[in-house]
């Protein structure tokens, strides 16, 4: 794994982390424009700036995604893939991710 989406994915998951104990709402208004804001840019500039090689890579950040679009409590049940798409969103590993709505 490289040393750069190690970095990145704990970053972002210490970002996550002060979200989910700073907000008491799961709701999708009050989630989705911190996790653009705050979360995504991280996410986006590994992939975009250091083009992870390995899967192992992409899937260490992609995790980190996943587990962002499971704190909406009405999305839970669904599909990571439904998920992203309620969100607006595209996976990482996906190129040109797409625009948070």
């Amino acid at each position: 794994m490289s040393q750069q989406c190690v970095l990145t994915a704990q970053k972002a998951n210490y970002i996550l982390g002060c979200i989910t104990r700073s907000v008491a709402s799961r709701s999708r208004e009050v989630i989705l424009p911190l996790y653009s804001a705050l979360l995504r840019p991280h996410l986006e500039y590994c992939v975009q700036l250091w083009r992870p090689q390995h899967k192992k890579d992409m899937d260490l950040l992609e995790r980190v995604q996943q587990r962002a679009t499971k704190m909406i409590r009405v999305l839970e049940h669904l599909s990571y893939e439904d998920r992203l798409e309620s969100w607006g969103c595209s996976a990482l590993r996906r190129e040109g991710c797409g625009e948070i709505l």
